[in-house]
């Protein structure tokens, strides 16, 4: 059975920083897309930053310039460095994986509170 689990959430203060992680565990085979999305009360769950097996990455324009995805193809493992925070940036952060056979799955999540 395959795991994500996130960490790296928290309570920050507006111009702060934060890293998530999500590390996936279980058995796991042909990792395509990894990322990050997040759902703030009262909203739907929206895609804040992807990126392939390849390096390849994509982001809300909201995020743009602020926050950077990366990942550890060998530990299957996403990061997400959110930097120059803002009060707007306030969710429940999920990571997702998507594999090359169309399986997707997703963590429990992490709360991000940017307070102003």
């Amino acid at each position: 059975q395959v795991q994500l689990v996130e960490s790296g959430g928290g309570l920050v203060q507006a111009g702060g920083s934060l890293r998530l992680s999500c590390a996936a565990s279980g058995r796991i085979f042909g990792v395509n897309t990894m990322g990050w999305y997040r759902r703030s009360p009262g909203k739907q769950r929206d895609m804040v930053a992807t990126i392939t097996s390849g390096g390849s990455t994509n982001y809300a324009d909201s995020v743009k310039g602020r926050f950077t995805v990366s990942r550890d193809n060998a530990k299957n493992t996403v990061y997400l460095q959110m930097n120059s925070l803002k009060p707007e940036d306030t969710a429940v952060y999920y990571c997702r994986m998507t594999t090359y056979g169309g399986m997707n799955f997703w963590g429990e999540g992490t709360l991000v509170t940017v307070s102003s």
